[in-house]
């Protein structure tokens, strides 16, 4: 039986790098889409009944936050998969100039793993003689060359997902009426923020709960926070 077999619900093979970034960036965009956003037009509302005000600002925040998103997990993901290239190509000139030293150094990494000096060097030698690289990279790194993370699918997912959770809040301070639309759009983002913190520890493998209560309580202030200033702002004719 394969081990992927043995334990079904663990993570196996390649692309795990991938998927885990992706779906990263797809979970904090998704919350920042619907906190940003959220925020942004529950202030407005706090302020005036406009619709046409609380449709230009839930635009605006969604479009110029999507950017800002993608933009971001491109640069940060980006500047990762570029350190990532250059500990490769060191690791493959120090393979290159000084194989003996880096076999004794793999050697010494299995024997801190607990084998002995036997054993670590038999393996040593056998995955050096497979793929020498690999092995290097794995040990002394944790780095797969093959399953690099790609700054286009953090993007990409980052941006989707954003605006994604950003309609949410959008289309519930414009389709209820007036006097509905903060409590509906406060009851719908927290209900949200509870499923993506659920999900979020799910894919960490952390207990649900405390994430969704961290961001529940993070968005509730969030919420009440802008929807205080745009109700002081209106009330003194400053908007």
């Amino acid at each position: 039986m394969a081990a992927s077999d043995a334990h079904p619900d663990e993570p196996h093979g390649t692309g795990l790098s991938q998927k885990l970034n992706w779906l990263r960036a797809g979970v904090l965009g998704a919350n920042d889409g619907i906190v940003s956003v959220a925020a942004l037009v529950v202030g407005v509302a706090g302020a005036t009944t406009d619709n046409a005000a609380l449709l230009i600002a839930g635009l605006a925040g969604l479009v110029g936050g999507a950017i800002s998103m993608a933009l971001g997990e491109y640069v940060s993901v980006s500047s990762q998969r570029d350190s990532e290239r250059a500990l490769i190509h060191k690791e493959r000139e120090e393979l290159r100039t000084m194989p003996e030293a880096e076999l004794a150094e793999l050697t010494q990494l299995y024997r801190d793993r607990g084998l002995s000096e036997q054993t670590a060097h038999q393996v040593a030698v056998e995955l050096t003689e497979h793929d020498a690289l690999a092995a290097h990279l794995e040990v002394e790194l944790g780095i797969d060359q093959d399953d690099l993370v790609n700054p286009w699918h953090a993007a990409i997912s980052s941006a989707i997902s954003f605006t994604v959770g950003a309609l949410l809040p959008l289309l519930a301070i414009l389709l209820p009426p007036p006097e509905w639309r903060v409590p509906v759009t406060f009851a719908a983002v927290l209900v949200a923020l509870a499923a993506t913190g659920a999900i979020s520890a799910n894919v960490g493998g952390a207990p649900p709960a405390q994430a969704s209560v961290r961001l529940v309580i993070g968005g509730a202030l969030a919420l009440l926070a802008t929807w205080l200033i745009g109700t002081l702002l209106g009330t003194t004719g400053v908007v």
